[in-house]
């Protein structure tokens, strides 16, 4: 079988979706950027499948320039797979996306709003805030606009009414910036709780998003 190593990448990461509550059931979805003759692409969940069902012939090939679901496979690709696509056209530096539905995350994209640097892990995100992409019914090319929109010059952002979405070099980066946006969302909710959060200021977060780029590097 073609690419198995990541087929079996992606359903590992999948169930850990379901055991650390990242995303219950078959909420969410996962995919990789690859290539398979010789055709650029990304293999992505599929559709209405457990994750706890999941094996390798199940996880969907799709080209970069599909604009439509592949009538030749048994399996759909997941709803979501035009948002997965466009991310890999618009960030080249994307090898690996992760969407979930995780519980804080989902709470917070409920507002619509952007989450300010209340805390200075924001910057995890690549940005001095958190955007919130507008909503629009899931598997459209309006919400897939919407998430490109709230991606510029990040690399995870908020989907209204919906949940959130996370990109890195692979999977376990990825998959760890999906787990730190929901962390800080569950932060945030807990501040507003306690009234309004002190929020730092632009400089501030100037200097700590410098300091996270060349800590990276190192």
């Amino acid at each position: 079988m073609k690419n198995l190593d990541q087929r079996n990448q992606i359903i590992e990461f999948s169930l850990k979706l379901n055991s650390t509550n990242l995303s219950p059931l078959r909420s969410g979805n996962i995919s990789l950027r690859t290539t398979e003759d010789n055709k650029d692409g990304y293999l992505i969940t599929p559709s209405g499948k457990k994750y706890d069902s999941l094996i390798p012939q199940d996880i969907v090939f799709m080209g970069l320039d599909e604009e439509s679901e592949r009538n030749d496979s048994v399996n759909k690709p997941s709803s979501e797979w035009r948002f997965h696509r466009d991310i890999y056209l618009n960030k080249k530096e994307a090898q690996a996306i992760v969407h979930a539905h995780s519980p804080h995350a989902t709470a917070v994209s409920s507002h619509g709003k952007t989450i300010p640097p209340f805390h200075y892990m924001i910057a995890l995100a690549g940005g001095e805030d958190i955007k919130c992409a507008e909503y629009a019914t899931f598997g459209t090319e309006d919400l897939s606009r919407n998430v490109i929109k709230a991606l510029e010059e990040r690399t995870a952002c908020l989907m209204s009414n919906h949940g959130q979405v996370a990109f890195g070099k692979n999977l376990e980066e990825a998959f760890e910036l999906a787990q730190e946006v929901e962390n800080i969302c569950h932060q945030y909710t807990i501040a507003l709780k306690l009234g309004h959060p002190k929020i730092l200021s632009f400089e501030e977060m100037k200097k700590v998003l410098d300091k996270a780029k060349n800590y990276k590097k190192g």
